[in-house]
């Protein structure tokens, strides 16, 4: 697990490359912000979490859970799922926005998944939780 990616992987660049080419600009894993979001753009006071489905437990085709020492794995994938909500709840109460784009969605439908991320981008009045789905 040691060579595991946890930055720049192909879902967080390829959301990186279509925001970048609509005008966006951002930071990225910002350490004072709590679980160090992939994209933070300070401008809109809101941040892009991208998930890969199998890390963070994603109910879609691209999850399995392990054959081979599931206890394990349940826990582990349990505490990452609970790591995201406290996360995000610290970010809600520190006045930021989230989104989450699951690694899926970008392998089925790339180009409309970043356009609604841009969109919910300039939504002046959007609700702080919020999933592509």
């Amino acid at each position: 697990m040691s060579g595991i990616q946890g930055k720049n992987t192909k879902p967080e660049m390829a959301v990186r490359r279509g925001l970048h080419k609509l005008g966006f600009r951002y930071r990225l894993h910002q350490r004072k912000l709590p679980g160090r979001p992939d994209l933070v753009f300070t401008k809109y006071r809101a941040v892009i979490f991208v998930n890969g489905c199998f890390w963070h437990r994603h109910d879609c085709s691209g999850f399995r859970l392990p054959q081979t020492r599931t206890e394990f794995w349940h826990a582990k994938l349990e505490r990452n799922i609970e790591r995201d909500k406290s996360v995000r709840l610290l970010l809600e109460v520190a006045g930021w926005r989230h989104l989450t784009v699951w690694e899926c969605e970008l392998k089925l439908h790339a180009e409309e998944t970043i356009l609604k991320s841009a969109t919910w981008l300039r939504g002046v009045n959007s609700g702080t939780k919020f999933e592509l789905l």
